[in-house]
């Protein structure tokens, strides 16, 4: 099979007749030769000795930055070190995770419940770390679900997710989960636009019926994730979000496309409008209209889930209720700023003055000034209004347009010197531009078709600009062959200079569509190494061999167990009947950094236990026939880890043998 050129494109032939803004003769002279324009084509140092310099980390020694990028459809965050790209970490949060027990286990299942059962799987986007003052500070990364809408938050500590919170009113969890300067709020708004409450509506009365919600989720307070209040707003598509700052404080920005709100054939239908919106929230003024009683308390349905930090179980607690707010009963709270056209990216610069918007159809990067966007309000410079919402002169905002950046704007970062970077799609490339001028100074190719980029910091007051990482969405031929199903490709560039230089490809994990980094340092020193034991208040808990045991009540028989290097007690366990509910509770009563003991059993139709030391997990299992089962430790231990195993005796249904739980021939407590 040929080898693609770099910049030859795959170019579905719609792209060719749906935009209004981008010709056919742009897209095939783009797609041929590369974009022609100004700024050049930046050199790249992969496969040099400088290169490999700059990326390379000594055995023993720390990459500078954390990277935590979403998995996508595996609803997952993959973990990386940067600049060298090691893979250090997959941190389940919206699907189960086999190797280590999350979702399988009782303590985890419940992290997974949502108002329609147990969902084991979502489709992880977006990455948000906390802030303080405007800048990333540690303490938590927050993600989303998109397809069952969720949002979670993960603790930087453990690097696990203690909190899940279902969003309900919504469909296709998109722009979310952005947070605010202090992390008073994350938010979360409608991708897929429902009818409200959802019933039972015909589809072709989208116009009337489906609306779209934008809420605002308190997220300052470990375990008290909730929704302060939703905005119901037009039925149009939300896409991504971010926070002002300086002049923009207290605003969030919201793209959105769809303006035509199609509901079939939306690559055509949905790309009519020369433009679309950025939704500007003023959630100062919202948080006012709440205080002074206004909205609705509407019936609904959703889960909070979080992870009790002493008893390492998780509960999930129904709620009933979400106040509702609109635009019509409170004046000032949005308006709507036009936008060339299908705005992905609603992106505001370090300064707070500037949102750039990422018009995936559009021809130029329109940047709006959050200055001239006050004073238009102030001056009441409208051109409409929609559902209560007022609509802005496009003349009134827009602060400039950067010129021929390239095709299919997507997402913008900065670097904290004046500069901006925008990824393109269409062109596969990575474009610098100026902020003020808005004169693109450089370009470098991506391999191939970059969607999110992510600079360090770059959406903070206060960016590192040391590097830009482009997740992109085609591989084909960058790494060995796997297959017809291949690893998604990330790109490192040293932006440290005037111009983007191509340091690393590394192979991710899932599908990532956006990304965090952060300064090792602000994470590195506060990590649990291990749960306490003398802290555990698990109901099951057995703290030393003494304490372990085993006990029947009706069909079901609850093992209290103990795991240490290298054995497990009790060891043999006799008296489990066929059709009795089993549950080991193994107890690591190791004291000690990076000793984690496994359980795993003959017929367990879940996946194993891999507990930490000073932790307790649960794993159910239902033997459906008689026999002897082994069972052992999963992780590797010690020199005897071979040796750390058992047996379980299972009896016909009626059997009279007695139940006992014993390691060397010495009865456990509670055997009976």
């Amino acid at each position: 099979m040929p080898m693609l050129h770099p910049y030859v494109l795959e170019v579905p032939m719609s792209w060719f007749s749906r935009s209004r803004l981008i010709t056919g003769a742009a897209l095939v002279g783009t797609a041929a030769v590369g974009y022609a324009c100004a700024g050049g084509r930046s050199a790249s140092l992969a496969g040099t000795a400088g290169a490999a310099e700059r990326t390379y980390v000594a055995p023993g020694e720390y990459d500078e930055l954390y990277a935590f990028l979403s998995g996508g459809f595996n609803g997952q965050v993959g973990v990386y070190g940067l600049p060298s790209g090691r893979l250090l970490k997959l941190i389940p949060v919206f699907s189960q995770h086999a190797e280590n027990g999350w979702g399988y286990s009782e303590e985890t299942k419940p992290m997974l419940e949502t108002s329609y059962g147990f969902i084991p799987w979502d489709d992880l986007h977006h990455t948000a770390l906390s802030q303080t003052n405007g800048e990333d500070d540690g303490r938590w990364l927050f993600v989303n679900g998109n397809n069952t809408p969720r949002v979670a938050r993960i603790d930087l500590t453990t690097f696990e997710a203690n909190e899940i919170l279902e969003i309900p009113n919504a469909a296709g969890n998109h722009a979310s989960p952005f947070v605010t300067e202090n992390t008073e709020y994350i938010v979360s708004s409608t991708r897929f636009s429902i009818p409200m409450p959802n019933r039972d509506v015909p589809i072709a009365e989208y116009r009337a019926q489906f609306k779209g919600q934008i809420s605002f989720i308190t997220a300052d307070q470990p375990g008290k994730m909730d929704i302060a209040f939703q905005i119901i707003v037009p039925g149009f598509n939300y896409d991504l979000a971010r926070a002002g700052k300086g002049p923009s404080a207290g605003w969030m920005f919201f793209s959105s496309y769809n303006s035509e709100q199609a509901n079939t054939l939306l690559e055509v239908n949905a790309s009519q409008n020369d433009k679309d919106y950025i939704g500007a929230v003023n959630y100062r003024a919202a948080e006012a209209c709440v205080k002074a009683g206004k909205g609705t308390r509407a019936a609904v349905d959703y889960r909070h889930n979080y992870m009790d930090e002493f008893s390492r179980v998780a509960r999930s607690n129904r709620r009933t209720s979400v106040l509702q707010i609109t635009p019509a009963e409170c004046p000032g709270i949005m308006y709507y700023m036009p936008t060339p056209k299908s705005p992905h990216g609603a992106d505001v610069d370090p300064s707070g003055e500037y949102i750039v918007a990422g018009g995936k159809l559009a021809a130029v990067i329109p940047v709006h000034s959050a200055t001239k966007m006050l004073a238009a309000i102030k001056n009441k410079e409208f051109e409409g209004e929609l559902e209560g919402i007022p609509v802005l002169r496009y003349a009134s905002t827009i602060a400039g347009e950067v010129q021929e950046p390239g095709l299919g704007p997507l997402h913008t970062e900065f670097d904290g010197k004046g500069y901006a970077y925008t990824s393109m799609f269409l062109s596969s490339e990575i474009v610098k531009w100026k902020l003020g001028t808005w004169e693109v100074v450089d370009r470098a190719p991506t391999y191939y078709s970059v969607g999110h980029l992510m600079i360090p910091g770059g959406g903070t007051r206060k960016p590192y600009g040391r590097y830009v990482l482009a997740m992109n969405k085609i591989t084909k031929d960058r790494y060995l062959p796997t297959g017809p199903e291949l690893a998604h490709s990330a790109q490192l560039y040293d932006i440290s200079g005037e111009r983007m230089q191509l340091l690393l490809d590394f192979p991710t994990i899932g599908e990532p569509h956006y990304a965090n980094a952060i300064e090792a340092s602000l994470v590195r020193e506060r990590q649990v190494r291990f749960y306490s034991l003398a802290e555990n208040r698990h109901p099951q808990l057995a703290r030393s061999a003494r304490e372990s045991g085993i006990e029947r009540t009706g069909k079901m028989v609850h093992v209290r167990m103990t795991a240490v290097r290298s054995h497990m007690t009790p060891d043999n366990i006799e008296g489990i009947l066929v059709g009795d509910t089993v549950m080991f509770h193994v107890t690591n009563i190791e004291q000690d950094w990076d000793v984690p003991h496994g359980f795993a059993i003959l017929g367990a139709q879940n996946a194993e236990l891999l507990v930490m030391p000073g932790e307790t997990r649960t794993l159910r299992w239902i033997p459906a026939k008689p026999g002897v089962y082994p069972f052992y430790c999963t992780d590797f231990c010690s020199a005897l880890h071979q040796e750390m195993q058992g047996y379980a005796r299972v009896s016909p249904a009626g059997a009279t043998v007695a139940l006992t739980a014993t390691t060397n021939n010495k009865t456990a407590a509670g055997g009976n």
